[in-house]
C-alpha cells in the first residue's frame, strides 16, 4: 500500500470477505464498544484463515496504520494454542464481522469469555492472597506514618480485587479504559456498580483506612461464600488489622 492509497477497514473487509481461505473476522477493541468510539480510535482486527489454506493475506500479517491494525492468525491459534491471556476480555467482547464456521467463530469467543470452574476456583486463591496482602501493606504503611507508600498500596490492592471480583463471576477482567463501560451493561452479582466503582476510585486516590477496612468486610464474605476461607485464615491474625476498628468511626 502506498501513502497515497492507505489501506481501509471497509476495503479491507470487502478483500477478505472475498477471499475462501479466510474462515472469520473479529473486531476488538473500541470499535467494538458502544460509545466508546474517538476521533482516535482504529479498528482492531483478527483474521482467521484456515489451518492449511494459503492466502496473500498473511502478508497483512502486523499491519499497523492509524485507521487499521491486522492480527492474521491460523484457526489453531485462534482457537487459543497462541493467544495471549491478556487478549481474553478483548474477545469476551469482541464484534464478530465474518464467521464461516456456523457459529464456530462465536463458540471460540464465548468459551475464551468464560473462565472454567477449576480455573477460577485456582486463580481467585491468588488473587485474593494478593488483595490482602497489598491491603494489609497499606493499613500497616498508614499506622506508621507512610503515607505514600500507604497509598500506592492502597492502589496495588484496587487491582488485585477486581481480578477477584471479575474471577469470582468467571469473567475476565476488562481493561481499565472499560471498567466503567463492563459494569453499567454487566454489573458483577452482589455487588452495588456505583458504590463498588466509588470505592475503588476513592481508595486508589486517596488510600482511605476506614473505607478499605469497610470494603474488605464485603469482600470477606464474599469470598467464604465462594469457599475461600482457607486463603483469609492463613492470615491468622493480622486479619484483625484489615477490618473496621473502634477508631474508624471517628474519623472526620
Amino acid at each position: 500500500m502506498t501513502a497515497q492509497q492507505p489501506l481501509t477497514y471497509d476495503a479491507f473487509v470487502e478483500r477478505a470477505a472475498a477471499d475462501p481461505a479466510v474462515v472469520g473476522l473479529v473486531l476488538k477493541g473500541s470499535q467494538a464498544h458502544d460509545g466508546m468510539i474517538t476521533a482516535y480510535s482504529d479498528h482492531d482486527l483478527y483474521v482467521v484463515v484456515a489451518d492449511d489454506a494459503r492466502t496473500d493475506l498473511t502478508g497483512l500479517a502486523g499491519h499497523r496504520s492509524p485507521e487499521l491494525d491486522l492480527v492474521v492468525v491460523t484457526l489453531a491459534e485462534f482457537r487459543g494454542a497462541g493467544m495471549s491471556a491478556w487478549e481474553r476480555y478483548a474477545f469476551a467482547r469482541a464484534r464478530i464481522v465474518l464467521d464461516r464456521l456456523d457459529g464456530g467463530i462465536a463458540r471460540i469467543l464465548a468459551d475464551r469469555a468464560r473462565r472454567d470452574a477449576d480455573e477460577a476456583l485456582r486463580d481467585c486463591g491468588g488473587w485474593l492472597d494478593a488483595y490482602a496482602n497489598s491491603l494489609y501493606r497499606s493499613v500497616k504503611n498508614h499506622r506508621d506514618g507512610h503515607s505514600l507508600a500507604a497509598r500506592l498500596d492502597a492502589a496495588d490492592s484496587m487491582r488485585y480485587l477486581l481480578e477477584l471480583l471479575f474471577t469470582l463471576n468467571r469473567r475476565p477482567r476488562p481493561y481499565n479504559k472499560y471498567l466503567e463501560w463492563e459494569l453499567a451493561r454487566y454489573p458483577l452479582p452482589g455487588w452495588d456498580t456505583d458504590v463498588l466503582l466509588r470505592s475503588v476510585d476513592s481508595i486508589s486516590a486517596t488510600g482511605d483506612v476506614p473505607l478499605q477496612r469497610h470494603l474488605f468486610t464485603l469482600v470477606e464474605k464474599a469470598a467464604r461464600e465462594a469457599g475461600h476461607g482457607e486463603v483469609l485464615d492463613a492470615w491468622g491474625d493480622d486479619l484483625d488489622l484489615m477490618r473496621p476498628q473502634p477508631a474508624d468511626n471517628d474519623t472526620p
